[in-house]
């Protein structure tokens, strides 16, 4: 007899997207994406960070100050990275995502080809970067969906093992 109670496929996607966010330095915000083909493949995954090249302890992290002392002007958001680091085209493919993409990574999604967001959390619903992109994504006919459910991924990290 089969085991019955395993991930579905939005809860599988969305854990890997969680996983890939644990890679990120940020201190206040981490967040991952995975992009995912129609047969349910694996295509890219990305979190928010530096770019490549970049040395972590020579750029700020932190949310205050002017555009140059904060994070803002620094850091690749997970979207953008997955889109990026894909080593293929990411048309009609689905990107599933921890927090609600910025108004900067919907123009990266619809301009890529991407059809589908799966995503968690929408906590900043109010502002005007998301309202841009979800009128940006409406528009361009990319499908939005929240799970209602919270994906938890936990992991104990050891010094030893690092």
């Amino acid at each position: 007899m089969k085991r019955e109670n395993v991930l579905n496929w939005d809860q599988y996607f969305m854990g890997m997207a969680h996983l890939s966010a644990l890679r990120s330095k940020d201190p206040s915000t981490q967040v991952g994406a995975v992009i995912v083909d129609e047969t349910n493949r694996v295509v890219s995954i990305g979190y928010n960070g530096l770019p490549r090249g970049c040395n972590d302890d020579e750029f700020p992290w932190g949310r205050e100050g002017g555009m140059l002392e904060s994070k803002y002007a620094f850091v690749v958001h997970a979207e953008l990275n997955a889109i990026l680091n894909s080593p293929r085209p990411v048309k009609n493919c689905a990107i599933y995502v921890s927090l609600f993409p910025c108004n900067e990574c919907a123009k990266a999604i619809i301009q890529s080809g991407i059809k589908k967001i799966v995503y968690e959390c929408d906590k900043y619903a109010d502002t005007d970067a998301v309202k841009a992109s979800k009128k940006m994504l409406r528009a361009a006919g990319v499908e939005l969906i929240q799970l209602q459910e919270q994906i938890s991924i936990s992991i104990d990290i050891k010094e030893e093992n690092i």
